[in-house]
């Protein structure tokens, strides 16, 4: 199964040469959580429980959540270990989407079958869907979701932090329902690897046997229980991602391309002939997303600073 992923911008600068890129591949954040000052035993103690206690107090309280809640290195980690969660029968994953949760869970054994509107998951052991979802940035109601038939539904919300009425959160605690959240992509941080997990206490018990004592660095559950903590920077970088997103899709207007959809860290285009159009850019140092399943579509993260954004504006304007 197919594992594409944006962020290889190795692979670009081997191909086309130069340094200083723009990595627009990625849904990332690219004005970042300034990282705060960190204690000495961030870096010279395992972890300890009130600091992972600390980091999971502050999530709830910044994304309205009550019900049991484990930080993983990432939300990766989380979806590597959910298939494990359940014997392995018939998967439903709302498509296309992020392409881990399909293949981690075919390669656990599940039959996976990819689905191109929300009803028709119900019925499967095991629902996964994006929402927002990534690429296009679908979106879905917590009701509608809520009343899907199936075994055990997993929601990624990695996308969800600027549209919290999305969120399903709230109802984390119920059985068969599992809510993910990246840490990295809103809060610009991915090397720091840290996301979550929120579900009902017998699932997250099972996925925190699975992860280890120690599966969240110091240094990550220091810098997430400050960035979530404040609530100011969250409201103001929302506000500002959705004049961004405004600001790209004007750009890329003027360029002739089409916009398909997108959510605030990213924007998905029409752009005639995809791979044209990611040579186009890459001829400016800038490095964007394109998929092996569509010809014409071309995902695009947001610039961060003034000169990033007159380098995309350059690219798009000849």
């Amino acid at each position: 199964m197919t594992r594409d992923h944006g962020g290889n911008i190795d692979a670009a600068m081997e191909r086309f040469g130069g340094t200083g890129w723009i990595d627009l591949s990625t849904g990332i954040n690219r004005c970042p959580y300034p990282i705060p000052p960190l204690p000495p035993e961030a870096w010279t103690a395992l972890p300890t429980a009130c600091a992972k206690a600390a980091l999971i107090a502050a999530a709830r309280k910044a994304w309205g959540c009550t019900a049991p809640m484990l930080a993983t290195a990432g939300a990766q980690a989380a979806i590597q270990m959910i298939p494990r969660l359940r014997p392995s029968g018939l998967a439903r994953v709302l498509s296309p989407t992020y392409n881990e949760h399909a293949a981690t869970l075919a390669a656990a054994g599940w039959r996976v079958e990819p689905c191109a509107d929300l009803a028709a998951l119900s019925g499967a052991d095991l629902a996964v869907l994006v929402n927002p979802n990534n690429p296009d940035g679908q979106s879905h109601a917590p009701e509608a979701l809520a009343a899907l038939d199936v075994g055990l539904l997993v929601v990624d919300e990695s996308f969800a932090d600027p549209v919290p009425d999305l969120s399903l959160l709230a109802q984390a605690g119920r059985p068969g329902l599992l809510v993910l959240r990246s840490f990295g992509k809103f809060y610009g941080l991915a090397g720091v690897r840290l996301g979550f997990v929120a579900g009902h206490e017998a699932d997250i018990a099972a996925l925190g046997a699975m992860a280890g004592p120690w599966p969240v660095s110091g240094a990550a559950l220091e810098i997430g229980r400050v960035a979530l903590a404040d609530a100011d920077w969250a409201g103001q970088t929302a506000r500002r991602l959705a004049e961004d997103a405004r600001r790209a899709d004007a750009l890329a207007s003027g360029a002739g391309w089409r916009l398909v959809g997108g959510a605030h860290l990213f924007r998905l285009y029409d752009a005639g002939d995809a791979v044209a159009a990611q040579e186009r850019l890459a001829r400016h140092r800038i490095w964007s997303r394109i998929f092996p399943w569509h010809d014409r579509w071309l995902r695009l993260g947001l610039p961060g600073t003034e000169e990033e954004w007159a380098r995309l504006s350059a690219a798009l304007g000849k």
